[in-house]
């Protein structure tokens, strides 16, 4: 069993593990934008429930600054939409990985099968 294996075997094993990395990296993007979205609909939500004449605060950097309660409900509104579009961008791209994943696996394990079915010389 000391056969090497063939290049566009090995191509496709570095093709993997590549798209496996890619994945991961998707995946990763993907929580920490539903986490800030959760974040934001959070906000939004407390946000509704203080009197239209309530004092609120925005954060600017490391600092609070005073704000208008409707003027940060929208620019909320907005960062829960285009937040919603990226999730969604980043989920189609995650579908399309794990679909190439498992035509390069089935690629992978249907040359390893036939490789083994082949008697050694």
């Amino acid at each position: 069993m000391g056969a090497e294996l063939p290049p566009w075997l090995k191509e496709q094993l570095a093709r993997y593990d590549q798209l496996q990395q890619n994945l991961q990296a998707v995946v990763n993007q993907k929580q920490l934008l539903e986490a800030e979205k959760s974040e934001a609909d959070r906000a939004t939500e407390e946000l509704k429930k203080a009197a239209s004449d309530a004092v609120v605060y925005k954060n600017a950097g490391s600092v609070l600054v005073r704000a208008n309660k409707d003027d940060l409900l929208k620019e909320l509104e907005e960062k829960t939409d285009l937040t919603n579009t990226r999730i969604l961008v980043l989920a189609k791209q995650e579908e399309r990985i794990r679909s190439n994943l498992q035509e390069v696996q089935n690629k992978v394990n249907e040359a390893l099968k036939s490789k083994q079915e082949t008697p050694a010389n």
